[in-house]
C-alpha cells in the first residue's frame, strides 16, 4: 500500500485540515520533494507503567516493624 507524501507547503497551508484527520486517527506522511521526512500521528497519553520490584534493595524494613507499638504511641494515635 502506497502512503500519500504530503509536502511541506500544502501541509502549511491545511495544517488545520491535515490535523482533523490524525485526530480522526489517519497517519499523514510529510516530506521535501516527494521524500518522506517525518509522519504525524495521533497523540495520546501513555502512563508509566509501574515495575513490580523496582525498590528492591533500596528499602529496609527495620526489625522492630512487627513488634508492638509502645503505650505512648497508641495514644497518640488514639487507641
Amino acid at each position: 500500500m502506497m502512503t500519500e507524501v504530503i509536502n511541506v507547503h500544502e501541509a502549511k497551508t491545511h495544517l488545520s485540515r491535515l490535523l482533523d484527520r490524525v485526530r480522526a486517527g489517519e497517519n499523514i506522511v510529510l516530506g521535501k520533494s516527494g521524500e518522506p521526512y517525518a509522519r504525524l500521528i495521533p497523540y495520546r497519553v501513555v502512563e508509566p507503567r509501574r515495575a513490580f520490584g523496582a525498590l528492591r534493595g533500596r528499602l529496609r524494613v527495620p526489625e522492630a516493624f512487627t513488634e508492638p507499638l509502645p503505650a505512648d504511641e497508641l495514644e497518640a494515635w488514639g487507641s
